[in-house]
């Protein structure tokens, strides 16, 4: 039983796509379709860009979005079991099922970085990698801050918190103080908590106005770490996915509970491939 994974924001780097473009026709053709939807040659940034251009919210998640799906329509890939995206990698994993169509899906990554950056700029907010101590502890020591809370559940040991520039600093010197290993990180704010309510009824009416399809297997999304073939409650987990925890560390293991110990990583970067092997070490990962 084999699995697609798919990467998000995080896994990118100056370069990416860069071989893909000038060896594969088929490949060649889906990044200058990107750029024509996009209105600007993105593929210059991915290229040749600045790392801190790379970085930027509403360019970082359209690149990661289009090498992932790009890797995947050029692969010889088959037999898929399941599929799951980290945060934005679940548009990329519904591209894989045929879900929703690669220019669907990148004009509502495009929106949703668009609205991101938006709410970003409306509060002082960030988020922290906390490494080397178990979920509980980090979980006891958020709840103390209100406007704190866990976001992604990379892996045992590995728990991203977001909320307030403030408390978020707060928090991690509450924690270092318990033995946490704590490392802010350069994001644009905190992703995946009430900070991005404002971003999440535009998003919502532009999920509402796609077309979606059935999946052709199951879909593991973020938001409850289970699967779904329902059209409707896809859309919905993807838009609650954008206020609520990334339960990666629960998606995987609901995955092994069900005979699934082969994995794909399709997207640029190897970050999932750690992460799975920290989650569970009999799981066998590769990459595309």
């Amino acid at each position: 039983m084999k699995v697609l994974l798919f990467p998000g924001q995080g896994s990118q780097y100056v370069g990416m796509g860069r071989d893909l473009y000038e060896n594969d026709k088929q490949a060649k053709a889906l990044f200058d379709t990107a750029n024509e939807i996009l209105g600007f040659k993105i593929t210059d940034i991915m290229f040749n860009g600045d790392l801190e251009d790379l970085k930027q919210t509403d360019i970082t998640q359209p690149s990661i979005y289009i090498h992932s799906v790009i890797l995947f329509m050029i692969s010889d890939v088959k037999n898929i079991s399941a599929v799951a995206g980290h945060s934005l990698g679940e548009f990329s994993a519904l591209v894989s099922t045929g879900s929703i169509s690669f220019e669907d899906g990148l004009n509502l990554v495009v929106k949703r970085a668009n609205l991101m950056q938006k709410a970003c700029e409306l509060s002082e907010s960030s988020m922290a990698a906390i490494l080397g101590v178990n979920d509980d502890l980090v979980e006891t020591i958020c709840h103390q801050f209100k406007d704190v809370v866990p976001a992604n559940y990379n892996a045992p040991g590995q728990l991203v918190i977001s909320g307030s520039k403030h408390g978020v600093i707060s928090a991690c010197e509450e924690l270092k103080l318990k033995g946490a290993k704590a490392i802010i990180l350069p994001v644009g704010g905190g992703f995946h908590s009430s900070f991005m309510s404002p971003a999440q009824n535009e998003l919502a009416d532009a999920i509402n106005e796609t077309n979606f399809y059935s999946p052709k297997c199951p879909v593991y999304q973020n938001y409850d770490a289970n699967s779904d073939i329902s059209i409707e409650k896809i859309k919905e987990k993807l838009i609650l996915q954008l206020t609520s925890p990334v339960k990666w560390t629960q998606t995987i293991q609901n995955m092994v509970s069900k005979g699934m110990l082969e994995f794909v990583e399709c997207g640029p970067g190897r970050v999932l491939q750690g992460l799975a092997k920290k989650i569970n070490k009999e799981i066998v990962i590769s990459s595309i």
